[in-house]
């Protein structure tokens, strides 16, 4: 079968690894001149199962409210007549309770963890380097409200059966010993041994050399236009370099997606929230992270990626605005700054941001679309890279008519509306593996 996929980032370069792996021909289209240069190219650099939790959660919008008064605050908000921003914003809303937060997590950590055993398991095949590290996350609490706070956390990830150690300062800094320097500006940490770092720009570029030497063929600078339905399916492509035809299309177009799709009558709930980073040299290795530390009051990660040093954070909308606010430096280098003072100089790093494509409940959407041969890769938020392999296997499996290892249902679209429904039989029973 050849599979046509619309996105060459670290979502839609995965899926191309996983279909060819599968035996299928593929292609890959995208607008730019080479892979991972959107969303995927300077991320915070985390592969953390162990975070993987909706941004809806209980007591959310009370801290919305506050953090829009903080001075470095981790949410800046736009409002926008657009319609999608209210829509996105009422949705979300309804996901801050209890009830919807524990059934939103628990479809999120089983995608998660099985990226991650994938992308081990993609590691020890391949061989692949991407300044990776497996020296696990620790997120370090400024007060002891916060740390108090973390206990609920504590229980859903002991429910889940994720590896984690509550830790005091003298633990932490057995993990982080750089951050003896700064001793007193935390009480406490909450550490993931089994969470990865790694530069996700790197690891695409190089999944994607190691797709085109199995035949996965490439084509950049090509904007996709629409789809060419034939009936009930997809029979192609429309781009500004012609039409391109295939058995099946995935679409992977980030914070795109909805855009694209809107025309041909599939309302996909995603929106793109943009985060930032700043990457740092390391000047002095001693004083810099081991690996990934998350400092739970500014909502920022500060990630050692090689001889760099990564800061990324924050959550803007502001539709799909290309704009690198100053605000939002200033943030990065006073948290990497308050933290790791002396591992790199933050005024002389690169300032990147990036539209994440959200979903108002938290899990991406992965599945059939409308037609039988339209799929959908798209919407995993802040957790592209930690998702990104187990949902190429996951949407390789679906498409290839294989029962994927994990529940694939509660990922689908039609998660979202009634009108859906007629998708259900199709998702209810993965059908038997071929």
């Amino acid at each position: 079968m050849k599979v046509i996929i619309l996105g060459s980032g670290v979502i839609g370069t995965t899926s191309a690894w996983y279909l060819v792996q599968a035996g299928h021909e593929v292609v890959v289209l995208d607008r730019q001149p080479g892979p991972a240069l959107e969303t995927s190219f300077a991320n915070a650099g985390q592969v953390s199962p162990g975070y993987a939790s909706p941004w809806a959660a209980p007591g959310i919008p009370v801290k919305a409210i506050r953090w829009l008064f903080q001075r470095h605050s981790p949410l800046f908000i736009r409002p926008s007549l657009d319609p999608a921003f209210w829509r996105f914003g009422l949705a979300m809303l309804r996901n801050c309770t209890a009830a919807a937060y524990a059934v939103n997590k628990s479809r999120m950590v089983p995608l998660a963890e099985y990226s991650r055993d994938q992308l081990v398991a993609l590691r020890a095949e391949t061989g692949i380097a991407y300044d990776e590290r497996t020296r696990g996350t620790l997120q370090v609490f400024r007060t002891q409200k916060l740390l108090d706070g973390s206990a609920k956390d504590v229980a859903v990830l002991a429910e889940l059966g994720v590896a984690h150690e509550v830790l005091d300062v003298e633990g932490c800094l057995r993990a982080e010993p750089a951050l003896a320097r700064v001793r007193e500006k935390f009480v406490g940490g909450l550490r993931l041994p089994g969470d990865e770092t790694g530069d996700c720009f790197l690891f695409t570029n190089a999944l994607r050399d190691l797709a085109a030497a199995r035949g996965v063929e490439f084509r950049y600078d090509v904007t996709v236009t629409g789809l060419r339905v034939e009936g009930d399916r997809v029979a192609g492509v429309a781009t500004t370099a012609g039409t391109v035809a295939g058995d099946a299309c995935v679409v992977a177009l980030g914070s795109y997606s909805p855009l694209f799709l809107r025309p041909h009558g599939v309302d996909l709930p995603v929106y793109p929230v943009k985060g930032y980073s700043l990457t740092v040299r390391v000047s002095d290795p001693e004083a810099a992270p081991v690996s990934t530390v998350m400092d739970e009051y500014y909502k920022v990660a500060i990630t050692r990626l090689g001889d760099r040093i990564r800061v990324g954070g924050m959550a803007e909308l502001d539709g799909y605005s290309p704009a690198l606010h100053p605000r939002r430096r200033a943030t990065l280098e006073h948290v990497v700054g308050s933290l790791y003072p002396d591992g790199g100089d933050p005024r002389a790093g690169s300032f990147w941001a990036g539209h994440r494509p959200m979903t108002p409940d938290g899990p991406p959407v992965i599945g059939r679309a409308k037609y039988a041969n339209l799929w959908l890769n798209t919407g995993h938020g802040t957790l592209g890279w930690t998702m990104a392999c187990g949902s190429g296997r996951l949407l390789a499996d679906l498409v290839s008519g294989h029962a994927p290892a994990i529940d694939a249902r509660p990922l689908g679209l039609e998660r979202y509306r009634a009108s859906a429904r007629a998708l259900a039989p199709a998702a209810a029973a993965p059908p038997e593996r071929a």
